[in-house]
């Protein structure tokens, strides 16, 4: 009976344990990259990823979903702590619409409109032109490390779900950081400000 009995309750405690211990759905970090645009650095990344059925299942019955995009950009020191020169976060809200029968992407102040999931989570998956470093941030002539990530905000889902959040790997798709080096290009020469001669020898 002893026997029995400790038999069960190693069974209970591996069948507690193994939603715990299972790894978390992979976002793959597909490519990034920092572009120099008018306003400063903008950011491109690619993620890919399969859309677990229960996830689309809640998008479908009303739940949105929120997932999160990180960026940070740090200056190593080896005289100090690295210096941190940016630090951005986007959220993108995926929801469905039962009178449109319309999925929706909103970001800020920007939604789309898709007829279908795959369309929508095509979108969510391409990040294009995310200003993250502004103009006026002082960029020194040295490497930077930069890193990206995105994430499902799970503290964002209802309450009911928050629980089922805590053990179900459906639940818990993210991505590690990718990081990359980055040296930002040298300024142009200041053109000279003394008179030129127009025509003439």
């Amino acid at each position: 009976m002893r026997g029995v009995a400790l038999l069960k309750t190693a069974l209970v405690a591996l069948l507690c344990a193994a939603p715990l211990g299972a790894s978390a759905s992979e976002i793959e970090v597909r490519g990034s990259q920092l572009q120099v645009v008018e306003d400063g650095l903008a950011l491109d990344a690619d993620f890919a990823f399969e859309f677990p059925p229960r996830l689309a299942e809640m998008v479908g019955n009303g739940v949105p979903l929120y997932f999160v995009v990180d960026f940070e950009m740090t200056r190593p020191r080896w005289w100090w702590f690295d210096e941190k020169t940016a630090a951005k976060r986007m959220q993108l809200r995926l929801s469905f619409h039962p009178l449109t029968r319309h999925y929706r992407l909103s970001t800020g102040l920007l939604q789309q409109q898709f007829v279908t999931l795959e369309e929508a989570l095509h979108v969510l998956k391409r990040v294009r032109n995310w200003l993250v470093v502004e103009r006026g941030v002082a960029l020194a002539d040295a490497n930077y490390e930069v890193a990206v990530r995105m994430r499902l905000d799970s503290a964002l889902l209802p309450k009911p779900f928050q629980v089922s959040a805590l053990t179900s790997r459906e639940f818990q798709l993210e991505s590690s950081w990718q990081r990359f080096v980055f040296r930002p290009p040298a300024a142009p020469p200041a053109e000279s400000r003394e008179p030129r001669e127009v025509g003439g020898q």
